[in-house]
C-alpha cells in the first residue's frame, strides 16, 4: 500500500518563471441516498453485518417474509439485512415500538438497543416496547439476520397520543411570515410544517396593536398557511401567531409576533439573499433586488458583534454597497432593510459578516534544505518574522520535462503551525527527482507564493530503496502494509487451500527478503521495523503439500 498524499480541496494552475504547478482534487465516491422517513436498506451475506454489503437500496416499510434468498448474491439462509433512518420527531414524546419477526431483530435509538429479540427460532415472535423519544433529530436502526428457514421481520414506530399519556407539546412552527395586500385587505400567513408525527394541526390568532392575543384562536387549519380576510382598513397595526396541536390536546407556544399595518402602511418584505464578501477595497454587501413597487431604497445597518447594536451606514437605491469605511483586519456584521415610497422600513436581513482585508503578504520563506531520507525527505527553514503569520504551507511534487524546459507540478501535502520550522515528507524513496517549496501564510489567508508567484524551489533526488529481487508476478497473496507507531500492520485475505502463511521482509544488508514469521493468521504486526525506514515485505502462501505460491508485496514508510 503505497502511503496517503495530502491534495488540495480544488483543482489549481500556477505559473511562475517557466515553472508551471499544479493539483488535482480526488472525486467523492457515490452512495445510496434515501430521503427521510424512508429506510435506507444493506443486505449482507452474513450474520456479524460484516464485509461490503451485497445490496443497497431504499425501505418505505419494514414488512418482510423471505422464503428463500432475499437479494442476487445472497444465501438463503445465515444473512443479515439492516435498515436506517435518520429523521426530525419534532417535540418527541411517547413512543410505541412493535417489533414481530422470527430469528434475530434489534432495534436501536440513536445506538441505544430498545428491542432486543435475538435468537435463532422458526416460531413468531412479537414484542412492543413503550418509550420516550427525545425532541428532535434521531437515527432508528433495525438489525435482522435470519441463520435458517423462513426469515420474516416487521417493525413500526407509531405516537402514543392517549392524553393520560402524551403530555409534551408539538414545538413553535417555524419559518413563519405574513403578508399584506393592500389592493385587497387580506393578510396571508404562513409557516413551516411541523415534524410531529401526531400534529392534529395549527391553530392562528390574531391581536390588535397594544392588546393580547385571545383565548380563542381565528381558525384552525391543518395546512401551513391562512389568509385572513376579515381585516379591519383601518390603518391600524395587527398581530399573528401560529401554534400547534397534537392528537392529544397540547398545544404549543406561539410563533412570534407577525404585523401588518393595515392600507397604505404595509412595510415592504424584508430583503433576502444578503451576503457580505471580504476584500482588499473593503466589504462587498448585496442582496435580492425587491420589485420597485415594494422598495424605494434600502438602508444598511453595521454592527462590531452579531448581536451588538445595529448602526444604519448607507441608504443607497441599488441592491449592492461597498463598506470601504471598515477598519481593516476587523470583522464587521451587516443587516439589510427595504424602505418603500411611504417611508415604511422591512425587517433587517439575517446576518452575515465580512473582514476588510490587509493585501500584504508575508515575506518569503528562506533557508529551506531538502534531505533525502529513508522514509522520502526531511525539509528545514528559517522562522518566517511576519507578525501575522497564520500557518506554514509544505508543497511537493515532480519534474516533467526536457532539460531545456521542466515544469514542477506540485500539490499540497501539510499545513503547519507556526511554530515549527521542519516537516517529515514520506513519499516511497525509488530514486526520482522531486520539487518542494514552503509558502507563508497570514492571518487575512494572504500567500506569499499566490501574491509574487515566486516560491523558493528547492529540486532534491530521493534515495532508491527498492529491493534488487523483483517480486514474481501471480500470486493469489493481496498484501497490504500500513504503518503506525512503531508498528508496521500486514493483512491479506484468505488463501483457499492453504494451510498457513510466510511473512518476509526485505534485508538491504543481505539483497534478500527475510523470513519473520509463519502463521495460520491473515494478519501480522512487525514491531521490528526501523523508525525513519521504508520496509518491503513478501506474504506468500503455504500448502499441505510443502510447496509454497508466489509472493505478495507491499511496503510501508516509517517516520522518525
Amino acid at each position: 500500500m503505497n502511503p496517503a498524499r495530502r491534495a488540495t480541496a480544488t483543482a489549481v494552475v500556477l505559473a511562475t518563471a517557466g515553472t508551471l504547478l499544479s493539483a488535482v482534487a480526488t472525486p467523492a465516491s457515490a452512495t445510496v441516498t434515501c430521503g427521510s422517513p424512508v429506510y435506507k436498506r444493506t443486505f449482507y451475506a452474513n450474520t456479524t453485518f460484516s464485509g461490503t454489503p451485497k445490496k443497497t437500496d431504499c425501505d418505505s416499510v419494514i414488512d418482510q417474509n423471505w422464503t428463500g434468498a432475499p437479494a442476487t448474491g445472497l444465501p438463503k439462509d445465515n444473512f443479515g439485512v439492516r435498515w436506517t433512518v435518520t429523521r426530525d420527531f419534532g417535540s418527541g414524546g411517547p413512543f410505541a415500538f412493535a417489533v414481530s419477526g422470527t430469528d434475530g431483530i434489534r432495534v436501536y435509538l440513536d445506538g441505544v438497543r430498545k428491542v432486543d429479540l435475538w435468537s435463532n427460532t422458526s416460531g413468531a415472535r412479537a414484542k412492543t416496547v413503550n418509550l420516550t423519544v427525545p425532541s428532535g433529530r434521531h437515527t432508528l436502526r433495525v438489525d435482522h439476520v435470519n441463520w435458517t428457514g423462513t426469515a420474516s421481520v416487521e417493525f413500526a414506530y407509531t405516537p402514543r397520543t392517549s392524553a393520560t399519556v402524551d403530555q409534551v407539546k408539538p414545538l413553535v412552527p417555524t419559518g413563519t411570515s405574513v403578508r399584506y395586500d393592500p389592493s385587497t385587505g387580506k393578510a396571508g400567513i404562513s409557516w413551516a410544517k411541523n415534524a410531529e408525527m401526531d400534529l392534529a394541526g395549527y391553530r392562528v390568532y390574531r391581536r390588535l396593536k397594544g392588546t393580547s392575543y385571545p383565548g380563542s384562536p381565528l381558525a384552525t387549519t391543518t395546512s401551513t398557511a391562512y389568509t385572513d380576510t376579515t381585516l379591519p382598513k383601518t390603518g391600524a397595526t395587527y398581530y399573528y401567531e401560529v401554534r400547534a396541536y397534537d392528537k392529544a390536546g397540547n398545544e404549543s407556544a406561539g410563533t412570534a409576533d407577525q404585523g401588518v399595518t393595515t392600507a397604505d402602511r404595509t412595510p415592504p418584505a424584508v430583503p433576502s439573499g444578503v451576503t457580505a464578501d471580504s476584500g482588499g477595497k473593503g466589504v462587498s454587501i448585496t442582496w435580492d433586488a425587491l420589485a420597485d413597487a415594494d422598495a424605494d431604497s434600502y438602508r444598511v445597518y453595521r454592527a462590531t458583534s452579531t448581536d451588538g447594536a445595529y448602526t444604519p451606514i448607507a441608504t443607497v437605491d441599488q441592491p449592492s454597497y461597498l463598506d470601504a469605511s471598515a477598519t481593516e483586519g476587523t470583522r464587521y456584521y451587516y443587516r439589510v432593510t427595504a424602505v418603500d415610497a411611504a417611508g415604511n422600513e422591512s425587517g433587517r436581513s439575517a446576518t452575515v459578516s465580512g473582514v476588510h482585508w490587509d493585501e500584504t503578504p508575508p515575506s518569503a520563506v528562506t533557508g529551506l534544505t531538502v534531505t533525502p531520507t529513508g522514509y522520502g525527505f526531511h525539509l528545514q527553514w528559517d522562522a518566517n518574522p511576519t507578525p501575522d503569520l497564520a500557518r506554514y504551507v509544505v508543497y511537493a511534487g515532480e519534474l516533467i520535462g526536457d532539460d531545456e524546459e521542466k515544469v514542477c507540478s506540485v500539490h499540497q501535502v501539510e499545513w503547519l503551525s507556526t511554530d515549527t520550522t521542519s516537516y517529515d515528507y514520506a513519499t516511497l524513496p525509488d530514486g526520482e527527482e522531486r520539487c518542494l517549496f514552503v509558502d507563508a501564510v497570514d492571518d487575512d489567508w494572504n500567500s506569499h507564493f499566490e501574491w509574487t508567484r515566486s516560491p523558493n524551489i528547492v529540486v532534491a533526488t530521493e534515495r532508491d530503496t527498492t529491493p534488487s529481487v523483483p517480486t514474481p508476478e501471480g500470486s493469489p497473496v493481496g498484501l497490504d502494509a500500513s504503518a503506525g507507531q512503531g508498528v508496521v500492520g500486514l493483512s491479506w485475505d484468505t488463501v483457499a487451500d492453504a494451510t498457513g502463511y510466510q511473512v518476509y521482509r526485505w534485508n538491504a544488508d543481505t539483497h534478500a527478503y527475510q523470513k519473520l514469521a509463519a502463521t495460520t493468521e491473515t494478519s501480522y504486526q512487525d514491531t521490528s521495523a526501523a523508525g525513519g525506514t521504508t520496509q518491503y515485505y513478501w506474504v506468500t502462501a503455504l500448502y499441505a503439500d510443502g510447496t509454497e505460491s508466489a509472493p505478495g508485496a507491499d511496503h510501508a514508510i516509517l517516520l522518525p
